[in-house]
């Protein structure tokens, strides 16, 4: 049996991972949809639907499917146009919700992947919802015209918090709990150090190493 399923198209930043596995063998292959069919045109026209059709039917060749082979894809919308043109071609294919062993392998991927990004690993391991829109906004503020880059610009949500007013000035820190939010490093208690203001869905502070590159 295959099983088929996506990761990463609610994370702000990132393409979306898409994979397949044939569950009794494990025989396991991903691909990343990229970034710029997240920008806003091709994200307008939903280019990213064509793009995922074309890695479907690479993973399927790689992992030697056939029309009798039982496929379970993913009943999300990523994969509406992709179901439509499997069945069209005599695929066996039921739609349902995607479990274990694909589930955490794909999400495993998608990880490893935002982690290539820069994305640090605390943000992803340590959290309930590790690419919650406002905790991963608060990284790319760090950094913003390098990571702006980075993000799915199409979204309506990036139009409204993705162009925001930001204060910036410097400081002396007092607390000893805190990583510069653009290297990942610890900031000492009292140095001087940058802070980013802006505000969100929540008033938002960041902090920098004071002369961080």
């Amino acid at each position: 049996m295959i099983q088929i399923d996506d990761a990463g198209s609610g994370s702000l930043i990132g393409g979306t991972c898409i994979a397949a596995i044939r569950v009794e063998t494990l025989e396991f292959y991903y691909d990343i949809i990229p970034i710029e069919y997240y920008r806003k045109d091709a994200f307008e026209a939903k280019c990213y639907l064509n793009k995922c059709e074309e890695i479907v039917f690479e993973l399927l060749d790689n992992l030697k499917v056939n029309t009798q082979e039982e496929i379970k894809i993913c009943r999300g919308y990523m994969f509406d146009t992709v179901r439509k043109k499997l069945m069209d071609r005599g695929y066996n294919i039921t739609s349902t919700k995607i479990d274990d062993p694909l589930q955490t392998k794909v999400e495993n991927a998608f990880q490893e992947y935002a982690i290539d990004l820069g994305l640090p690993v605390h943000y992803i391991k340590y959290t309930k919802y590790p690419f919650h829109f406002h905790r991963i906004l608060r990284w790319v503020y760090a950094d913003y015209e390098e990571r702006k880059k980075l993000c799915k610009t199409g979204w309506k949500s990036w139009q409204k918090y993705g162009h925001l007013d930001v204060k910036t000035y410097s400081d002396i820190l007092y607390n000893n709990t805190y990583n510069c939010l653009k290297c990942g490093k610890h900031i000492d208690k009292y140095s001087k150090v940058k802070v980013i203001e802006y505000v969100s869905n929540c008033p938002n502070v960041i902090y920098l190493h004071y002369n961080c590159k």
